[in-house]
Order: C-alpha cells, then sequence, then structure tokens
C-alpha cells in the first residue's frame, strides 16, 4: 500500500502513465520484481534469470538506462582504490572478472589501455604509495610506480608538470550502454519480461508475494529487488514504509572533445582521488572521442542534470592545463549525468528476509563496473531467503551489436541501407532493428545509446530529418519534443 503521506519529491518522480510492454496475464506470479532498468537492475535481472527465476524489470522511464545510468565516463575499474574488504570492492572485483569472462559471447568492447594515476603537486606525490598498498590490497598486485620521465615517455603530450605516478594496466575503456541493454536483452531472450513506462506507486507483502501497484497494472512477485537508483530510498519507503539511507543527488559534469582528440592520450589520465571523488578523468570513449570529467556537485534535484558554461570551462581548462594540445581541439557535446551517493560510502545492500525484499542502493560511479558482482550478491541473498531455482539448460546468447571505433562497422559492410548519421556512421539497418524486438527504443534518448545517431559532431543538425520519417510512429513523444542526451 502506498504510505500516508507522500513527499513533495514523491509527487514529483510521478511520470505519466504508458502503455506496458506486455501487458500481465491474469494470476502471474513472478518469481522475482526487479524495479529499475539501469546497469544493476539490467544485470540483476539477467543473473536471475540464467539462474532460472521467473524475472519481470519494472521502470518508470519510458526506456531503459534513463537514470543514473545515462551519464558516465565508460571505465571498467579494477577497484584498486576502492575501501579494502568493502561491498563495493568486492562486487567490482567481481563484476570487473565477469564482464571479462562474457564479453566475446555477448560481442561487447573493451578498449585496453590501462591508466595512470598521476600526482600533480607534492600532496598528491606523497599520497601514491599508501594507494598502491591499497591496490595490492584489493588483489591489483600489477601496480607499478612510475617516474616523470617514464611517465612522459608513455605519454608524450602530457604537461611536463606532471610530477610522479603508477600505472594500473587492467583499468579499460567499455560501453556504457551496451554493455546493461545486452545484459536485459539477454534475460529477455530467457524469459525475463521488462515493463517500461510503469512506476512502482505502492505495494504490500502478504507473507508469500509481493503485491505490486504500478503505473501498468498490478503485479505479483514472491520477491522484490529494487535497483531502483536515484529514486531508490523513494522506492524503499512507498513499499517498506521506511529507508535506511537517504540518496543525495552527486552531479558530474564532462566535456567531449572532437575524435581527433582520441590520438592525444592512450592510457586513462586519473587524479589521486579524494575522499568524496575520483577526480576528473582524461579517456579516450568507446566511441573515438576524448572526454575530461566528472565534477562532483551535491545537489537536491534528483533529475536536473542540467550543464553551465563555467564548470564546462572549468573542465576544458583543466583538461588543457594536463594535456596542452586540447587548446586546439574542438568540444564536440557536453553532457552531466546524476550518482546515486547517499551519506554512507560504502553500497546500500540490504536483505530483509521477513519481506522477501532486496535493496540496492547508493551505487554511484563505479555501478558500470560491479553491476554484474551486484547481481551474483544479490542471488546469493535471494537463496539465503529460501529461494531455488532450476537454469536453463541452453541459455541463449545473443550479440550486441557494434558500436565501437575500434573495431569493424556495419556501414563498411554491404547492405547496410545507406548511411543515415554521417558523424557517427550510423546505418539505416542499425536505426531498423534498434526499433524492432521486445527491447526497441521509445524515444530518441534510447535510440541514441542504442545506435550513436545524432551524438556526434553535428549534433543531430543533419540527421534529424531522416531520423524523425525512419521512426514515425515509434516513439511516444514526437520527435521534436523529445529532450534527449548528449553525449
Amino acid at each position: 500500500m502506498l504510505p500516508a503521506a507522500a513527499s513533495h519529491e514523491d509527487h514529483a518522480s510521478v511520470m505519466p502513465d504508458a502503455p506496458a510492454d506486455h501487458p500481465a496475464q491474469r494470476g502471474e506470479t513472478f518469481d522475482a520484481a526487479v524495479i529499475g532498468a539501469g546497469v544493476v537492475g539490467c544485470a540483476v535481472a539477467r543473473r536471475l534469470t540464467l539462474e532460472g527465476a521467473k524475472v519481470v524489470v519494472i521502470e518508470k522511464a519510458s526506456d531503459i538506462l534513463d537514470g543514473a545510468s545515462k551519464g558516465n565516463s565508460g571505465i571498467l575499474h579494477t577497484g584498486f582504490d576502492a575501501p579494502p574488504d568493502s561491498l563495493e570492492q568486492r562486487c567490482i572485483a567481481a563484476g570487473y572478472r565477469e564482464y571479462l569472462e562474457i564479453r566475446e559471447r555477448l560481442n561487447l568492447p573493451l578498449l585496453a589501455c590501462g591508466a595512470l594515476v598521476l600526482a600533480w603537486n607534492e600532496e598528491e606525490e606523497a599520497r601514491l604509495p599508501a594507494l598502491m598498498a591499497q591496490a595490492r590490497a584489493n588483489g591489483v598486485d600489477d601496480v607499478a610506480a612510475l617516474s616523470r620521465a617514464e611517465i612522459l615517455a608513455l605519454e608524450p603530450n602530457l604537461s611536463p608538470r606532471v610530477r610522479a605516478g603508477f600505472r594500473v594496466p587492467r583499468e579499460y575503456v567499455i560501453d556504457p550502454w551496451s554493455a546493461p541493454t545486452a545484459y536485459l536483452r539477454q534475460a529477455l531472450e530467457n524469459g525475463a519480461a521488462c515493463r517500461r513506462g510503469c512506476e512502482v506507486l505502492g505495494g504490500a507483502f502478504d507473507g508469500e508475494a509481493w503485491d505490486l501497484e504500478t503505473g501498468g497494472g498490478p503485479l505479483r512477485a514472491r520477491a522484490v529487488v529494487n535497483c531502483a537508483g536515484l529514486y531508490g530510498d523513494i522506492v524503499d519507503r512507498r513499499l517498506l514504509g521506511e529507508a535506511s539511507f537517504t540518496i543525495r543527488p552527486r552531479k558530474g559534469q564532462f566535456v567531449v572533445f572532437d575524435k581527433a582528440a582520441a590520438s592525444l592520450a592512450e592510457a586513462i589520465i586519473l587524479p589521486v582521488p579524494t575522499a568524496k571523488t575520483k577526480g576528473v578523468v582524461i579517456c579516450r570513449t568507446s566511441f573515438g572521442n576524448l572526454l575530461v570529467g566528472p565534477t562532483a556537485e551535491d545537489q537536491d534535484s534528483r533529475d536536473d542534470a542540467s550543464t553551465d558554461g563555467a564548470t564546462l570551462k572549468m573542465l576544458r581548462d583543466k583538461g588543457i592545463e594536463m594535456l596542452p594540445a586540447l587548446a586546439g581541439m574542438p568540444v564536440t557535446a557536453t553532457y552531466a549525468g546524476l550518482r546515486p551517493a547517499s551519506e554512507d560510502k560504502d553500497y546500500q545492500v540490504k536483505a530483509r528476509a521477513a519481506q522477501r525484499y532486496v535493496t540496492v542502493g547508493g551505487i554511484r560511479s563505479t555501478g558500470l563496473s560491479s553491476a554484474l558482482g551486484l547481481a551474483r550478491e544479490v542471488h546469493r541473498l535471494l537463496v539465503s531467503f529460501g529461494d531455488s531455482y532450476t537454469p536453463p539448460q541452453e541459455a541463449a546468447w545473443p550479440r550486441a551489436g557494434v558500436l565501437t571505433d575500434y573495431a569493424e562497422r556495419a556501414w563498411a559492410r554491404p547492405d547496410n541501407g545507406g548511411i543515415v548519421c554521417h558523424c557517427e556512421l550510423v546505418t539505416r539497418r542499425e536505426i531498423e532493428a534498434a526499433l524492432d524486438g521486445p527491447l526497441a527504443a521509445r524515444s530518441l534518448a534510447g535510440l541514441k545509446r542504442r545506435t550513436r545517431a545524432t551524438m556526434g559532431r553535428c549534433q543531430g543538425f543533419y540527421c534529424l530529418g531522416a531520423l524523425s520519417q525512419i521512426t514515425e510512429g515509434c516513439f511516444e513523444e514526437p520527435l521534436a519534443e523529445d529532450e534527449g542526451d548528449a553525449g
């Protein structure tokens, strides 16, 4: 049932109802309802489905990856700087390991570039030995100290102001959207269901299962897994009447430089992290650009991902300070993401066995790396409730489309239908494929994340007309009214 008095914030988060992807069958009971289709929710749905559970994913937005997961730096972290023995560190290690195990079967990209953690002043340099010791304590034992000369030999475009650093060879760049989309697609092809435009409004546990009230109609599930990201505490309050943590949104703004800038840096350039943030990173993207960011700005709003000129200028200047040749490079795009931070530094994973309920909250910037590990943790907790499933004898392994600039793309092959977005070389066949199937894009933003259309240098100036024709009747909002996202 709904709490007696919903807050103003609760009301502000309610979106207009949209048709469910698949109407619930009368009397249908799922083994688990996963609330939230961000990277964590998609990974949890995949893991539980592969273990044999009957899963439904519930997402309030019209498309998946529309919250915290739509804006991050796209790095697969080793967890070298995570708090030792923390849940975050364990889940990053497990998630990192599983991504490497499954990526070829799901056709997910991996840019093996490594990372350099660099000190730019005396104070940062003094912290390097402790950070390297922390990395080794976390099992990342191949870190290697570098002198200024060794750093500049590896990255000759860096400012000679750099003082010292160390290398983390196994940090990688990945596609932040193909991976979670592939996780959920694999879940769907192995029997899971997904309801988009379907906000959870309330619910009650009757001792055996949850009856959920949603914008898409009632749903019944024997267990609930709350992966609602920026709204995780609100969902807990709606279903449990209380929350053990409070989401404190942390905005991160990014500047994306033109593809020509990608040749200026081989490795991921990391700062010495602080207690609050990993700091401003310089790295190539899977799509051939180079980005600088993020900031770490605490705010009250859970959906204000706006950027501002002064902060973007600061980021550009900071990038140029570390990589002077960036001064001659044009900026392609800017964007901001919101991390679901909380008052606690570690992840907030809470299991309530009596109510068959798991909260997966407070997953900040490392969520992309830890998602598969968190999914295994959720499965372990559900098993601890007494649940048991029978895995499918032969699971389906759908392959993701290739969007990275570091592999052969569809445009280079025949019968591609022609190129629609010339900046990002997106073909008509790729767009049509993204508009088809059980996980079809429902918005321009969703189409961008599946194809890269409009995300290049012209930001859609030349291809939006063609896209409006191809997508006619596919989106719930007219194309011109869709705000989309940048990046």
